[in-house]
């Protein structure tokens, strides 16, 4: 996939997901996007790649039935880590989010970034999306970046960078981020593999 085709496919998943954004009936979000029910090829195997789809399935079914549409939650898992991002009501429904999370089947660790305020309104979520997507397209830009080993989530301006990255692609990826208007703050919920590892994988890749 050439990187022109890359920019396009980025502005349509952001572009999309200002839309899911904008429906009454989309509360909570899968992924920090929309589901393409596809295997991209990053540095997680393809098995690790559909485990975490179904693990941000699982854990939104479960946000749902005990939640309902009180709360606005995004559930994005990369390595069996789950990411839960977004408003709810009271600190008892943040901590029983965190139990859903966490009694899902595979979950290595849940990072709980919920916030206890009223749901974010429509234009924000839109700022968001907007957010993501043009980090997305700075990053297949970046010469020295693998755009698809992050997965990127934003939430009131904080930036969430996700994804098996080096120390220097993940401080790389952090300038970048901090260098889009409206990112109040960079959290980086990175694994970080050695300049051996990468060259191991880009092997594999390449391979294939």
């Amino acid at each position: 996939m050439n990187k022109s085709f890359q920019k396009i496919v980025i502005s349509s998943l952001a572009a999309a997901a200002v839309i899911m954004t904008l429906s009454a009936c989309a509360p909570l979000m899968v992924g920090g996007a929309v589901m393409t029910g596809m295997v991209v090829v990053d540095r997680r195997t393809s098995g690790m790649q559909l485990e975490d789809e179904s693990i941000e399935l699982r854990t939104a079914h479960g946000m749902r039935q005990n939640l309902g549409d009180s709360a606005h939650i995004n559930v994005t898992s990369y390595n069996r880590q789950v990411l839960l991002t977004g408003e709810v009501s009271t600190a008892a429904d943040k901590d029983k989010a965190n139990k859903i999370a966490q009694s899902q089947e595979n979950v290595k660790a849940v990072a709980n970034e919920l916030t206890v305020q009223p749901v974010s309104s429509l234009t924000q979520r839109s700022k968001d999306a907007i957010i993501s997507g043009q980090i997305k397209a700075l990053f297949v830009d970046a010469k020295d970046l693998q755009s698809n080993a992050f997965k990127v989530v934003t939430e009131y301006g904080v930036v969430y960078l996700m994804g098996r990255v080096t120390s220097r692609e993940a401080q790389r990826a952090t300038d970048i981020a901090r260098s889009i208007g409206g990112v109040t703050k960079v959290v980086r919920l990175l694994d970080i593999i050695s300049e051996e590892e990468l060259k191991r994988l880009s092997a594999q890749t390449s391979a294939k």
